[in-house]
């Protein structure tokens, strides 16, 4: 039932989407990436490194290549993107595999990705071979007893590749499931509203396309992305996004139902009305961002090449504050755990870091 569900929605909206595509800009020709305008010569961001007086708590350590952190109740589960295991944290701190996620198959930046608990099920973005898949499973017990039912297909069909998979889930206060979606390697994607690649994906929980969707029978919400992976919304409502950019730019962006963030003819602000320009953008070599956390009026974003954490306060879109440059490595994610600390994961086993004893760790730190 699940798979109809799903494929039956995407087919069926093609046609429909094809005839919107002109409204985006152009496209990209197959999987070249376009000549960019030239960048400004230096960073347009005001940052201010900054050394906490907080030293983190280690909540964990021994994760290989961790991706996500959610929460079953008080019990932090993480996912492992090349074993495909989903890690429960006992409150020792000690670590239990709860379940292996069948069907994962992935090669470089493929895998498991984001997970998401939401009313008693756990949600999962993995890679399948050619497509990215999003299913959910039944959630009974609790802490290290927790347990997942029968896989749920939700959506299929998602470009797959050795990298830009997208992969963040995350429910949004409307009670929708959002999908982060990479443009797997061919830029085109991103523009074109027939793919679900290059987007942010909005679904019910069950996987159907909500009626209000900006774009009729549609999974896409937003389009024209290269590679996000941070989702988060503030108290007011609005929705926040990170995104890796190519050579040059990285971005933090204000999410707009129906919104063209501009890839692959844009990296970051062009200054066109066509395109929303990004609230921030970094030089590549200081951000990679991938998970965000929205707590106490401020934007918290993990860094994965640059090492350290960002926080952009909401009244101030344009400054930032720098937190433990290089001190624990790449930062996949960062979430707000039940007890309002912000838990941060490190991503050093994934072969791209260099581990330090412990790693990869889960830290604790008050909100900076």
């Amino acid at each position: 039932m699940w798979n109809s569900i799903a494929s039956g929605v995407t087919v069926g909206a093609a046609a429909a989407m094809f005839g919107m595509a002109g409204c985006g800009g152009g496209s990209g020709g197959g999987g070249a990436t376009p000549a960019l305008p030239a960048p400004p010569a230096t960073p347009t961001t005001p940052t201010t490194p900054t050394t906490p007086s907080t030293t983190p708590t280690v909540v964990a350590t021994g994760l290989r290549a961790p991706w996500a952190i959610a929460f079953n109740g008080v019990t932090p589960l993480v996912s492992e993107r090349d074993s495909a295991r989903i890690m429960a944290v006992a409150a020792d701190g000690s670590l239990s595999a709860i379940a292996t996620i069948a069907g994962v198959n992935g090669s470089g930046e493929g895998g498991l990705l984001g997970i998401a608990v939401r009313d008693a099920y756990l949600y999962a973005y993995f890679s399948a071979g050619a497509e990215n898949r999003i299913e959910r499973y039944p959630l009974t017990g609790q802490g290290i007893n927790t347990r997942l039912g029968t896989a749920q297909l939700l959506l299929g069909g998602i470009p797959s590749g050795s990298n830009h998979n997208g992969g963040r889930l995350a429910f949004g206060p409307d009670g929708m499931l959002y999908a982060s979606t990479g443009d797997a390697g061919t830029s085109s994607r991103a523009q074109d509203l027939r793919s679900l690649g290059g987007k942010i994906l909005r679904m019910t929980p069950d996987g159907r396309v909500p009626a209000d969707n900006p774009f009729s029978g549609s999974y896409v919400y937003s389009y024209g992305h290269r590679n996000v992976q941070g989702l988060a919304w503030a108290a007011d409502g609005g929705m926040y996004a990170s995104e890796f950019g190519q050579n040059t730019w990285d971005e933090l962006n204000q999410i707009k139902a129906g919104g063209n963030y501009g890839w692959p003819t844009v990296e970051g602000k062009a200054n066109n009305a066509s395109y929303i320009d990004p609230l921030q953008q970094w030089a590549t070599a200081d951000a990679s961002p991938s998970g965000i956390a929205i707590s106490g009026g401020n934007i918290y974003i993990a860094n994965l090449r640059g090492e350290r954490l960002r926080k952009v306060p909401l009244s101030a879109t344009a400054t930032s504050t720098e937190f433990y440059v290089k001190q624990y490595g790449r930062l996949r994610a960062v979430v707000v755990a039940p007890d309002g600390r912000l838990n941060i994961l490190t991503n050093n086993t994934d072969g791209r870091g260099t581990p330090q004893p412990g790693d990869d760790r889960i830290l604790s730190v008050p909100a900076l």
